[in-house]
């Protein structure tokens, strides 16, 4: 499978425009992975760092599944991979954990968020709110969501030059 990465519009109206370059950035991490065997996509950058891009994909699908689902519609579905005991278990996995698990989760959490979204305008509040209390308008978390993949597809960058020695943007 080869992944095609949509450029945004250049001049489309707002919620097109943030829904375009969240795509953008989805599937750039999708592109990232693409290719690798699972033990490359295990591959740390560097010690003492435990980031791999399985890991980031992981983590993505914990992120949209916070923002979209239990900040937005204030659902709790429950963790995915973290938990008290280790928050960072997104980046941790046994020997049984895949990519294709861990792709399927994402790509899951990503067409829950679309549809929870589908119906909401950009100045819509969430019903759940932050830890001091706010509401966050629908503009805010693709906003923030932007900037959360923009952010972990520079360290995608990295691991991948790292596990094979491709480079792109």
């Amino acid at each position: 499978m080869t992944i095609e990465r949509r450029e945004p519009a250049l001049n489309a109206d707002e919620r097109t425009m943030l829904e375009g370059w969240l795509d953008y950035h989805r599937q750039t991490l999708a592109w990232k992975c693409e290719g690798l065997t699972d033990t490359q996509l295990r591959t740390a950058s560097v010690a003492p760092s435990e980031l791999t891009l399985l890991g980031l994909v992981r983590h993505l699908a914990e992120v949209e599944r916070y923002w979209f689902h239990e900040v937005l519609l204030d659902e709790d579905l429950g963790v995915l991979y973290s938990c008290e005991e280790d928050p960072d278990a997104d980046f941790h996995f046994s020997d049984t954990d895949t990519w294709e698990e861990a792709h399927t989760t994402w790509q899951a959490e990503i067409e829950r968020a679309r549809r929870n979204t589908a119906g909401l305008g950009l100045d819509d509040l969430s019903k759940g709110t932050s830890r001091s209390g706010e509401v966050f308008n629908v503009r805010w978390i693709y906003t923030h969501m932007i900037e959360e993949y923009a952010r972990h597809n520079g360290h995608a960058d990295l691991l991948r030059e790292r596990v094979d020695g491709s480079i792109g943007d």
